[in-house]
């Protein structure tokens, strides 16, 4: 493996166009873009690297190809030591399984002479030399063929900029190319066709690109373009070849290796073989060593992509668009959450403050006025990749610091469901899918609905889409990662969940998780019933309790000292048990086919968020309870082999993995608050550094960097109730912006973050407070504030009840 390249951030000149802190310094782009092994994505944050806008459509950045397959990791298209293929408009961020986006690119070359095969990427790609650069809005890397490109991003369109060194001067543009699955596979991207037309003078380009497949499994998707060079070329062609690629469904070229590209014409069009097109501009006689280009994308048409290009970027200068982003990010998302920034504080804090809100900002997207489906007033969002991964913290940050994108997002996913006839658990290329637990969807509506959201959402609307997903069953899919149901929608295994109460070993997979899941889901339908259809309040709560119905009391644990007695566990469908070698502690390979989805069974059997009262009864009592929530923090208690996702994690309890995010914060439902500050603080500081390997795996989304956030703000919210935990602050003074323009002053007294950090006492708005939680309406409505008196030593100041437990209630038919 070749010695790790050094990436550094650093600060470009912004001018300061509003009076504030530029919060933007503390922004680390690199922060989870490398696992625990040096010079490899592979168990890392799965990031995007590049210029982008909060919750923007283009995401410009690189294109990489890793030759090590075995640890290949291309999702966000950066990893550090990766081949560069292109300089791509779109990306996600975060998120595992085979890639999705990566098109739409450049690729500037400075030699076009055989060997080099435009349709063949392996002949042109270049490794990186020197220091990658970035800070927030810009990025910067310089080629082995020694081009430096610098290239910034706004919301529909990007702008790069290349110097050459002496010599020829191209720049490719393949409608073709895309981020690859390296291993190949059911879920590979595939390109399915696309047009290219170059205009009169050879300055500017458009055209089309057709897309599918990708991680979510999703349908074929159109993106317009409209490119264009500051200098006109000596030479612009477009070309073509037959498509090689291995494809489904579409027709290709098989086993006929990859031919070389026909060039001469100024337009080209894939046809109905999916031929691979695109355009070589090429600069012969220029006295400038930069060439630069602008470009916007539409999923609408060519005319709108234009009309993005030429009003986000009016100027070639790439660090105007960069310090117009810097802009946008620090008023519309840094500034919500404003904390000291003198000498005092711990720089490293606020690099890990400030680049998870930037993580966490980067998806879904905001697509409204760019829904190419249907015509309709509401707003549309793409890119939920997954609710899965943001329902439990996540979005109910966005409720706080963007209620108005929020708001959107939700009108969104109603608006999906009244035309494709499912909300989405996941979403990308405007196509659901993939469902990897419950429809958690219904958790999110909820979630905003228990805390007062409205605006112009149609929560009669919102209700039905939460009913269509507890009542019907979705056609099955017959994927490959699970032919048992669907996985693009809805709850693929309601066809045991209805009759029998629970989701049976024999007849479903993820058994386990999803029985938990669906079981959360029916609080969220009770919660908003609640408000919009009082008769089903009793029949979604009952059903919220379906948990319980594969809760075998008598399931002792496996390889642990002491030895747990109760755990959820596998039930068929016949109502007996199947626990022969039965090992809560494992599962399998822990995806789609697996007992239980990205944990195991004895973490799942924490997962209740609702019913925490009942949770304890069953595992035993409070002394019980408290002794196996210890358990799982203990280090070398593990007997799951963790994956990409569990990298140097040797605890039961896994925080890069979502189901556990709320398992620190138990203790609060036992009256030990300090504990939880114990154990979150540790998890925190152990697992997240202001470095490329800064997160314990996928960042999901920015799933991972929102737990992070509220760790740090000392709160925690439990989702699809109007209730947040306290936890310990990392800041001696916090100032956020809650519900549009109402203040939350959260202050830390005696704060030590190495050995001042316990919870002392507590005052809210200027009220002692003996509760370990709040009400959303206690400080988030109109804003509020929070004291915390803090010491070195444990106190047991939280004497009053314990957080709720809502959806409390124990069924007679448990064994």
């Amino acid at each position: 493996m070749a010695p790790p390249r050094r990436i550094l951030s650093f600060l470009l000149y912004v001018p300061h166009v509003f009076a504030q802190t530029d919060y933007a310094q503390y922004v680390n782009p690199f922060m989870g873009s490398e696992g625990p092994y040096p010079g490899l994505a592979f168990g890392g944050g799965d990031i995007f690297v590049g210029g982008a806008v909060p919750f923007g459509v283009a995401k410009v950045g690189i294109d990489t190809y890793e030759p090590n397959v075995s640890y290949s990791t291309l999702n966000g298209g950066y990893t550090p030591q990766g081949l560069v293929t292109a300089f791509s408009m779109m990306h996600e961020s975060g998120t595992g399984g085979a890639p999705k986006y990566g098109i739409i690119p450049q690729m500037p070359l400075t030699n076009v002479a055989p060997p080099v095969n435009l349709l063949d990427n392996q002949t042109y790609w270049q490794s990186r030399v020197g220091n990658d650069t970035a800070t927030v809005g810009y990025y910067r890397t310089q080629l082995e063929n020694g081009v430096v490109a610098e290239l910034a991003g706004a919301r529909h369109s990007g702008i790069m900029q290349y110097s050459f060194p002496a010599g020829e001067q191209h720049v490719l543009v393949d409608i073709s190319h895309y981020l690859p699955q390296e291993t190949g596979g059911y879920s590979s991207q595939i390109f399915v066709g696309g047009a290219i037309d170059i205009k009169t003078n050879g300055s500017a380009y458009t055209g089309y690109g057709t897309y599918a497949l990708g991680w979510n499994e999703g349908a074929p998707f159109t993106v317009y373009f409209c490119g264009e060079f500051d200098h006109v070329p000596s030479e612009a062609q477009t070309f073509r070849g037959r498509n090689t690629d291995p494809m489904q469904r579409y027709h290709t070229l098989a086993d006929g290796g990859i031919p070389q590209a026909i060039l001469g014409n100024t337009s080209e069009y894939s046809g109905p073989l999916s031929d691979r097109i695109g355009a070589l501009f090429s600069w012969t006689n220029s006295t400038s060593s930069q060439i630069k280009s602008r470009v916007g994308i539409s999923f609408i048409s060519e005319q709108k992509a234009c009309g993005f290009k030429n009003d986000e970027i009016p100027s070639w200068d790439v660090n105007t668009t960069a310090a117009a982003s810097r802009t946008e990010w620090n008023q519309d998302v840094f500034s919500k959450i404003q904390v000291p920034t003198d000498s005092a504080v711990n720089v490293t804090n606020l690099n890990l403050l400030y680049s998870s809100l930037y993580f966490m900002h980067l998806m879904p997207s905001n697509r409204s006025g760019e829904n190419p489906l249907w015509d309709s007033e509401e707003p549309s969002w793409d890119d939920f990749y997954t609710l899965w991964d943001i329902f439990r913290n996540t979005v109910s940050l966005y409720h706080l610091i963007q209620p108005t994108a929020y708001e959107g997002m939700i009108r969104s996913l109603i608006d999906i469901w009244r035309y494709e006839g499912y909300m989405p658990d996941g979403r990308s290329g405007n196509y659901n899918g993939l469902v990897q637990g419950g429809s958690n969807a219904d958790n999110v509506l909820a979630d905003a609905y228990v805390k007062g959201l409205k605006g112009a959402i149609n929560w009669t609307d919102g209700y039905a889409a939460m009913v269509k997903d507890a009542e019907v069953q979705p056609y099955n899919t017959f994927s490959y990662v699970d032919s048992t149901a669907s996985v693009k929608e809805g709850r693929g295994a309601l066809y045991d969940w209805i009759p029998l109460n629970y989701v049976s070993s024999d007849r479903s997979t993820r058994y386990v998780s999803r029985t938990v899941e669906y079981s959360l889901n029916d609080f969220a339908l009770s919660q908003v019933a609640r408000g919009e259809a009082p008769g089903d309040v009793e029949k979604y709560l009952n059903r919220s309790a379906n948990w319980q119905n594969i809760w075998n009391h008598n399931v002792n644990s496996v390889n642990t000292t002491p030895i747990f007695t109760g755990f959820l566990a596998p039930r068929i469908s016949n109502g007996t048990w199947n626990i022969t070698n039965y090992n809560p502690a494992l599962c399998g390979e822990c995806e789609d086919t697996a007992i239980s989805y990205e944990a195991t069974p004895f973490e799942y059997s924490f997962v209740v968020p609702h019913d925490a009262q009942t949770l304890i009864q069953f595992m035993g009592g409070l002394a019980t309870f408290e002794s196996r929530l210890d358990y799982i923090f203990q280090p070398g208690t593990s007997q799951q082999d963790l994956g990409a996702n569990g990298a140097g994690i040797t605890t039961i309890m896994n925080i890069g993995n979502e189901p556990d995010f709320a398992l620190p914060y138990l203790y609060h439902y036992i009256s030990k608050q300090y504990k939880s500050v114990q154990q979150s603080r540790a998890l925190a500081n152990e697992f997240f550094h202001d470095a490329n390997y800064g997160v314990p795996g996928n960042s999901d989304a920015g799933a991972l960097n929102s737990w992070l956030i509220w760790q740090m703000i000392g709160l925690y919210p439990i989702v699809t109730q109007p209730v947040y935990l306290l936890g310990s602050p990392w800041f001696s003074d916090i100032n956020m912006t809650v519900n549009n323009n109402r203040t939350l002053r959260i202050t830390a007294n005696k704060l030590d973050n190495t050995n001042s950090y316990y919870v002392q006492s507590i005052k809210i708005n200027g009220q002692p407070w003996n509760r370990n939680w709040f009400e959303h309406t206690d400080v988030m409505a109109e804003g509020g504030t929070i004291e915390f008196d803090l010491g070195s030593n444990s106190s047991k100041w939280d004497t009053g009840p314990v957080p709720p437990s809502p959806g409390h209630l124990v069924l007679n038919s448990t064994s």
